[in-house]
Parts: structure tokens; sequence; C-alpha cells
């Protein structure tokens, strides 16, 4: 086992340098969450519920995809970029990374075609739409190896103009498909291939990545570490993906495109609404602690520090989202999907769970453990799907919805009760109890809210939101006057 040591100095150093790139990658971050709560409202007052759940489903279907042949490819790239940088290695590493990806779009391509029937029959998808799809993982799959470039590279300024450039693009030219041609769910599809690839365009420019490529030569040694890495993230993703996502095929299965509509606008102002403001966290801090830990520093202080931030910033948004669920929808989405107010619930607190466990499963990933993080992962996957089909006939929507919630704590429980020596999580203590007592006051004023219809739901979840801040940073502040005293 590695030893590692506190190093209260350079822990100082890089959380500053968490906060700087967190600032920088923020824009992005907000405007990707200012995007995806444009996305549901304007595409759901466009298509009727049925064509919206034919959307969802292709986009379920394209992420299973990207899982599989492309999406590892890039983080595995991120997970090792700093040691072949170190080595002066720079330009072979790329160059066996693009060969790799170029390998798995072809194998993606062929096993679709020898197997396509089988996966209209399987997935409940037409053809074009399959075809579709296919063809929208070129630029997806490219679009992600230089995202994760960018990020090994520290460019996040460069990372936050393309994402929020992307952004824009792809719901501007969907919305104008959609009015001016009629086309229905394939036109998001087709808005999202034209936009990605204007932005590949962009991104290869700025991650300078045909500077560094070359004719690549396939070294055993380089190509290990990467498919050890990738293969187990691929499989812990699929795992991710059942518990989050298959949910759709299932309920279309059962119930049909109508009710997959109402999981989508669900799933829609949730998970990615909330995951992707969450991450700005993540994907400034984990650059950095991986270097830390690579330099034999004790990274768990530095984990626990930020695992309680996003405990304080994600808990009480769920709270209120789940306490206000129909005003929620009704805020974003259009009137005929009401219905899937029933789910925001549990797909809220699920998100939460699933938030957490990128904490409290970095300890496989800093130890190139991951296949742990699958074996976690695919159980409770396996029991997602078991749920589902159980729930789903029995109750209907709120069956997905137990399902979802109940599949993402048990991989958060299994998380924290699968510890590799070492690396134990430090829990925030401090930062949960202060929160325990400013859910007091909260509850408080949400009662007295119940006799106030008057006040727009808008202005209750603020106030809420408010009051729960003011007394955390009150009681946060008389804690560490006390520590002070003593």
């Amino acid at each position: 086992m590695m030893e590692f040591v506190e190093n209260k100095e350079e822990e100082k150093i890089q959380l500053k340098a968490i906060f700087r790139d967190m600032l920088k990658y923020s824009p992005s971050k907000i405007c990707g969450m200012l995007g995806n709560a444009v996305i549901v409202p304007v595409y759901t007052s466009l298509l009727p519920p049925e064509q919206y759940g034919l959307y969802s489903l292709s986009i379920a279907l394209l992420s299973f995809l990207c899982i599989l042949f492309s999406d590892w490819v890039g983080l595995s790239g991120l997970r090792f970029f700093r040691q072949h940088q170190l080595a002066q290695d720079l330009p072979s590493y790329l160059s066996i990374l693009v060969t790799i990806l170029g390998f798995n779009i072809l194998a993606m391509f062929l096993i679709a075609f020898v197997f396509r029937e089988h996966f209209y029959s399987f997935f409940k998808i037409q053809p074009v739409y399959f075809l579709a799809i296919l063809l929208l993982i070129i630029p997806v799959a490219i679009r992600a190896l230089l995202f994760q470039l960018l990020r090994a590279q520290l460019k996040s300024v460069a990372f936050t103009f393309s994402t929020i450039l992307n952004q824009i693009l792809t719901i501007g030219l969907s919305v104008f498909f959609i009015k001016v041609f009629h086309m229905g769910a394939i036109a998001l599809l087709l808005g999202m291939a034209i936009s990605i690839s204007l932005i590949d365009i962009l991104l290869i420019y700025q991650s300078n990545i045909w500077a560094y490529f070359r004719l690549p030569k396939l070294k055993p040694g380089v190509l290990l570490p990467i498919f050890a890495y990738g293969i187990p993230i691929a499989a812990t993703s699929l795992s991710a993906w059942i518990i989050n996502q298959s949910n759709k095929f299932i309920m279309n299965n059962i119930s049909g495109f109508t009710d997959v509509g109402y999981v989508g606008v669900a799933y829609g102002v949730t998970l990615p609404l909330l995951m992707t403001i969450f991450s700005i966290i993540t994907v400034a801090a984990i650059p950095r602690i991986i270097r830390m830990y690579e330099a034999k520093i004790d990274v768990r202080p530095i984990i626990s520090r930020f695992t309680g931030y996003y405990i304080l910033i994600s808990l009480p948004v769920v709270t209120v989202m789940s306490l206000y669920a129909q005003d929620f929808v009704a805020i974003f989405s259009a009137p005929k999907f009401h219905e899937a107010f029933r789910l925001i619930p549990y797909f809220a607190f699920g998100t939460f769970f699933m938030g957490l466990t990128d904490y409290t499963t970095l300890q496989y990933h800093l130890a190139n453990k991951t296949y742990i993080d699958f074996i976690i992962k695919l159980i409770s996957g396996i029991v997602g799907i078991a749920l589902n089909i159980i729930l789903i006939p029995k109750i209907g929507l709120e069956g997905v919805g137990v399902a979802t919630l109940g599949a993402n704590f048990l991989y958060y429980f299994l998380s924290i009760i699968i510890v590799l020596p070492g690396l134990r999580l430090l829990y925030p203590v401090r930062i949960i109890f202060g929160m325990l007592l400013s859910f007091l006051p909260m509850g408080f004023i949400h009662y007295l809210f119940l006799d106030i219809p008057s006040l727009t739901p808008i202005i209750k979840m603020i106030v809420l939101m408010l009051i729960f801040y003011v007394c955390y940073f009150a009681i946060n502040n008389n804690m560490f006057k006390r520590n002070i005293n003593c």
C-alpha cells in the first residue's frame, strides 16, 4: 500500500487553484444549466408527449452507445494525460487515443449493421431514428474526447466558451428545424448533429490536437493502462445508465411513448439540470486531486471538504424542488406534461445520491480499482431494473420514481461501506450538523406557507432557500467563534 502524507501547504495551494478553476468553469456550467432549463419548456411546447417520448428514448439510446464505444476513451485520456505529459510522450499518447476512438466507432457501425433488427425490436425504435443516432455518435464522440483534452490541458476558458456556444447552437438549430420543416423529434437530433459538428471544428483548434497527432505506434505499455482503466469506467457508466435511463425503455414496452414523455420531462428537469451545476465542483477538483494523489499527498481532507460543499449546495435545492413539484413542472414544461410532477421528488433525491457518489467512489478511481465501482453500480442497476419491472405495472409512473431513487441510494450505500485502505472518506460532520439545524426553521416557514395561497410558488421557493442559508451561515459563524474562544 502506498504511503501518503498530509501536506497542509500544498492543500492550501490546490484549494485556491480549484476555486479559481471553479470560477472559470462556472460560466459554462451556469449557461449549461440555463440551456437545460430552456430545452424542456421549449421542446415540450413544440412537441406532443408521444414525440417528446420518442426524442427522450433516442437520447437514451445515444447515451447507451456512447458509453460503450466512445466516452471511456476520453476519460482514460484525462486520467493518464499528466503522466505522459511529464514523460514528454504526448504526441504518441494522443495519437493512440484517436486511433482507439476510430476503431471503436467502426466496430459500432459493424455491430449495428449486423444486429440492426435486434436493435429495432429490443429498443422499440424506428430504423430512421436508429440510423440518425448512429450518425450522431461520430461528432458526439469527437466532442467528448476533445472536451476531456481541454480539461487535461486546464484550458477552462476554452472549455467554457465551447460549452456555451454548443448549447446555444443546439437549441437554435433544433427549434429552426421543428418550426420550418415540421420534422418532429428527428429535428432535434438533426440540430444536435449540425451544432456539435461545428463545435468539433472549434475544439480541434482550441486543443491544438493536430500538433500532437502522429502515425500511431500501438505500444502495449500505453494501451493496457488505457483499457484497464477505461473499460471498467464504460461498464460503470453503463450501470449508471441502467439505473437512470433504462426505465424509459421498460416504460415504453409497458405503457408506450406518451408515458416515456412524462419520464423524459421529469428526468430533463432534474438530473441534467442539477448535475450540470453541481458538477462545477468535480470538473474543477478531480484533475487537481489526481495530481495530489500521484504526488503521494493525503487527499482525504480536500475530498471531505468538497463533499460537504456539495451536500450544502444540493440538498436544500432538491428538498425545495420536491416540496413544490407541481409548480416546478408547471414552470419548466408545457401543461400537457403536468403528470411528470409525480416523479420529481424521486428523481431529485435520486440525483442527489448519484451526485454524492462522485465523491464516495473517487477512491476507486484514484487507486485504479474502477472494477469495484462497476460491481456496486451494476448491482444497483440490476436492482433498479427489477424494481421497474415489478412496480411500473402496479403503480405506474411512481414505480419508475421509486426504482430510480432506490437504485441510486443503494449505489451510494454500497460505496460508503466498501472502502479502500487509506482512502476512507472523512465525513464533513460540522457542515451536516449545521444543515440539520437550518432545516428546522425552513420546515416551520414551509408549514406557514401552506396557509398563504396568495404567495406565488417561485417566491415561496426563494424565501425557503434564503431562510435555510441565512440560518446555516449564522450557525456556522457562531460555531467558528466558539472554536476560536476555546
